[in-house]
């Protein structure tokens, strides 16, 4: 039985842009594209010829794409202007987009007031816009915006409007959630009332994720007819985002009741790299990626739970509902109080470990994970420091450098403070280390912004022949938790901190933990470990 062909189209390059505090560089959307295009996406918009330098200069040249089809964004015609003289058609019909993609408000509300017309020169203007793409002989798709909203208020104006473009030689009528507070129950009766107008094979969804339901609201379009999804990568999008086609690709994929009946560009071998191409969008945006998403976070397939470690291992399938590597992620038994030797051994045959449950070392480390992680440690948040305490335990470290004595000093200086807005406050760091092997110490100085950061420039200014495997790392996140409180009020309680380091030419990110009474000593032993595993991954030799 052959299947239906279902199209992708991304626009986390243009829609996804309008998130708060992204600001893609022309490097950036080429980037991203090739990763698209590899993923097997079969529609990746570009942005909006003519609105900005990037994108104006991002569709000067059609880029070198395997499959996808290179699509820019534009508006109708203003009213009142012909196609020939408005300068923003025209800019969208002379480039070098393969299909263009323009937006048209379907809201008799939207019309009136966004813009100030009739409903008929409305739809004057859409099919006039239309026939000038398909003139171009490219492909004509049309957005159109708040249609479900338009739909509630005047159900014949909205499917005129879809009617007009579609009549107009459109080969994409978009029906756009765009206040996102639409619900999947209207969606799908909405979608199959208008697929009765315009065939389900010329229909696609655009939906906005403002009640948590824009994937829910996709798949229940594609049920009821709809056979193009638009959605952005990792959910980017203005608000609360867009469709996230990181969720909704897997589970067109991955479930049977779309898996049996509907095929896409990203096939199975495609979809392993679907967790590489969240991560990179990650790393464009410089986030830290989100540990819990759907399919590809690091927490999608993890547990810690004992019992539930020891199913898992037994037959993942108990606690999986699809196999990590179908999608490039991978199964992850985190160590902690909670699990037991099962979560443990696990954990060991990941890294390479012995991983005997009988073996005396193994139960050795086992009390000692539940002991530290009752001072305050938690490794299920720190896989680094979980990797060199076991490795210490049951293999080898090589000895690299060891911290003789550090020091840190914290001044206010008032010609400072004047200068910097009231920032008076500069730090400074002195730290002495001892190379492994070599005679003499080295002494290192720091100075930052508060205390950690200069002992960080400190401790990485100067590491004498391992200086080479650390000249890319740099401290991305840090987070300080309270765990214990005395009599005595708060500030002597015990202190955790956790730091995220990155390696920006590999784009590896770890987690390493520090836990004392001294919010700077817990500080310090976690900048410590971060640089050890460092050293570990990059089998730097020891003294």
């Amino acid at each position: 039985m052959s299947k239906e062909r279902l199209y992708l189209f991304d626009t986390t390059l243009r829609d996804g842009a309008q998130t708060t505090g992204v600001d893609f560089s022309l490097e950036d959307k080429r980037r991203l594209m090739r990763v698209l295009d590899d993923l097997g996406i079969d529609y990746i918009e570009g942005g909006f010829p003519g609105a900005n330098a990037t994108d104006t200069k991002l569709f000067s040249s059609r880029p070198d794409l395997k499959s996808a089809r290179f699509t820019a964004f534009g508006m109708t015609k203003r009213a009142g202007r012909s196609v020939s003289n408005d300068p923003g058609l025209q800019g969208v019909l002379q480039s070098t987009a393969d299909s263009i993609c323009l937006v048209a408000k379907s809201s008799d509300y939207q019309v009136r007031v966004a813009l100030g017309i009739t409903n008929e020169e409305n739809l004057e203007a859409i099919e006039q816009s239309v026939r000038a793409v398909v003139e171009t002989q490219r492909e004509a798709m049309i957005d159109c915006e708040h249609f479900f909203d338009g739909y509630k208020s005047n159900r014949d104006y909205a499917i005129a409007v879809a009617k007009t473009a579609f009549d107009a030689g459109a080969r994409w009528i978009v029906l756009c959630d765009t206040n996102g507070g639409t619900l999947p129950h209207e969606i799908e009766r909405i979608v199959a009332d208008v697929a009765t107008h315009v065939p389900g094979s010329n229909l696609g969804i655009h939906t906005h994720n403002d009640t948590e339901n824009a994937v829910a609201n996709t798949l229940m379009a594609v049920r009821a007819g709809c056979r193009q999804i638009q959605g952005t990568l990792n959910g980017l999008g203005e608000r609360c985002g867009n469709a996230n086609l990181t969720s909704i690709i897997p589970t067109l994929l991955l479930k049977s009741e779309f898996a049996d009946a509907f095929e896409t560009g990203v096939t199975p071998e495609k979809l392993r790299i679907l967790t590489h191409a969240s991560r990179v969008l990650d790393e464009v945006l410089n986030e830290a990626p989100n540990r819990h998403a759907p399919y590809v976070g690091e927490s999608a397939f993890a547990t810690k739970a004992g019992i539930h470690a020891s199913a898992l291992m037994k037959a993942p399938e108990t606690y999986e509902h699809v196999p990590p590597e179908s999608v490039g992620n991978e199964r992850r038994i985190l160590v902690s109080k909670q699990g037991g030797r099962s979560s443990l051994t696990s954990a060991l045959e990941r890294l390479g470990l012995p991983s005997d449950k009988d073996d005396a070392r193994v139960q050795a480390l086992l009390d000692e994970v539940k002991a530290r992680e009752d001072q305050g440690y938690s490794y299920e948040a720190a896989e680094a420091s979980f990797e060199l305490l076991a490795r210490r335990a049951l293999a080898s470290v090589p000895r690299y450098f060891s911290v003789d004595n550090f020091r840190v000093t914290v001044e206010r200086r008032e010609e400072r403070s004047r200068a910097h807005n009231g920032n008076g406050t500069v730090s400074h760091a002195v730290v002495t280390v001892s190379i492994a092997g070599d005679d003499a110490p080295i002494v290192s100085v720091g100075e930052g912004n508060g205390p950690v950061n200069a002992l960080d420039k400190a401790l990485r200014s100067d590491l004498g022949r391992y200086q080479k495997h650390i000249e890319h790392v740099e401290l991305v996140d840090y987070k300080v938790r309270i765990l214990t409180q005395t009599h005595k009020g708060g500030t002597d309680a015990i202190t955790r901190v956790l730091v995220e380091s990155h390696d920006s030419q590999t784009g590896e990110r770890w987690t390493t933990v520090g836990v004392s009474p001294n919010i700077i000593d817990a500080s310090f032993e976690a900048l410590l470990d971060s640089i050890n595993y460092k050293l570990l991954k990059d089998n730097a030799q020891g003294g």
